[in-house]
């Protein structure tokens, strides 16, 4: 049986996850140095920071298997996630233990992976500090974290920082196209359009849509992809937005109710796929600035917590103002 046989009921988002840094599809400027750190032999501490899916884990992963063989990996690599307890506890006692210690047939360094590193309480990250000033000689880390503000300046200025941005749809597109043929998976070109849309630069959430939408549709296509999580169709904004620029205040609240409680749909999303059209709509300057401003102050004030209905008859009222600046429309 073949190594990707064995690996059938596997998540597609670790079955094609990058085995060496050749294999990663992006950043070709962190692989690179990062990449010539290792031919040299002199790798820093490491700390890697941005969105999620955005090939952080990979990549040291990728790292760890070119500098480790497969025998000494669980003896010379430790990592750690967010669903680990890594307060100060931790910290002074599986952390300090492992990086204090040294392999009798090894004479490099050993690698601690500390993922989602910003789940750390301030205490922890100032005791792994003195670790890591203490133990360089043996030891590496590599932090990862997506908000770099939540990790302490004293552990900044002891790593090398790299960011890692959102993926752009031209660098998503060949892993994508690589996993369909793999897979064998029926998808238009629309259905892939609509995965790098929702996607925003997050290659995990492309494999998990795809998945997701091959297993229950069997064809992934816009409509499909669309469905599969929940997102608001094109033809349900269309349709939206010419009631709110034609109908009165009462039929496009009752309307858009409707469609959102038979699609199960999130105003929030509504809103997002709204804002994205009316830039293709020639509004007048007048009415499209104070228009994008209310949209703003209901999108602030959704995720403040609000309730629905009132921020819906808000965005109809939005669209009320805006007939009455241009009646043409």
């Amino acid at each position: 049986m073949s190594k990707t046989e064995g690996r059938l009921n596997l998540p597609w988002v670790e079955k094609y996850r990058p085995n060496t840094l050749d294999d990663l599809v992006s950043h070709e400027d962190i692989i690179n140095t990062v990449g010539k750190f290792i031919k040299e032999d002199q790798v820093p501490h490491l700390l890697f920071y941005g969105p999620p899916g955005t090939g952080k884990t990979s990549t040291i992963l990728a790292c760890a298997k070119q500098l480790f063989k497969p025998s000494q990996f669980s003896s010379m690599v430790l990592e750690l996630n967010a669903s680990d307890d890594r307060g100060i506890g931790i910290v002074r006692g599986q952390i300090l233990t492992f990086a204090s210690t040294r392999t009798i047939f090894k004479s490099g360094f050993k690698l601690i992976i500390l993922d989602e590193a910003d789940a750390m309480t301030i205490d922890a990250q100032n005791a792994l500090r003195r670790i890591i000033e203490k133990y360089t000689e043996n030891i590496r880390f590599c932090i990862i974290c997506n908000y770099l503000s939540k990790i302490i300046p004293a552990i900044q200025s002891r790593c090398t920082r790299f960011r890692f941005g959102p993926l752009s749809p031209q660098q998503i597109l060949p892993r994508l196209n690589y996993v369909v043929d793999q897979e064998s998976v029926k998808i238009s070109e629309d259905g892939k359009q609509a995965l790098l849309q929702l996607a925003n630069g997050d290659m995990r959430k492309v494999l998990n849509v795809l998945q997701s939408t091959w297993l229950a549709y069997k064809d992934v296509t816009e409509d499909n992809v669309y469905s599969c999580v929940g997102h608001p169709l094109k033809k349900d904004i269309e349709n939206i937005i010419k009631w709110l620029l034609n109908e009165t205040f009462e039929t496009s609240y009752k309307n858009i109710k409707t469609l959102k409680v038979l699609k199960g749909l999130a105003l929030q999303d509504i809103l997002t796929e709204v804002h994205r059209y009316i830039h293709r709509i020639e509004f007048p300057y007048e009415a499209i600035v104070p228009l994008l401003t209310k949209l703003a102050e209901i999108e602030y004030r959704l995720a403040s917590g609000t309730n629905e209905n009132i921020q819906l008859t808000a965005l109809i009222s939005s669209f009320q103002s805006v007939k009455n600046i241009s009646p043409s429309v």
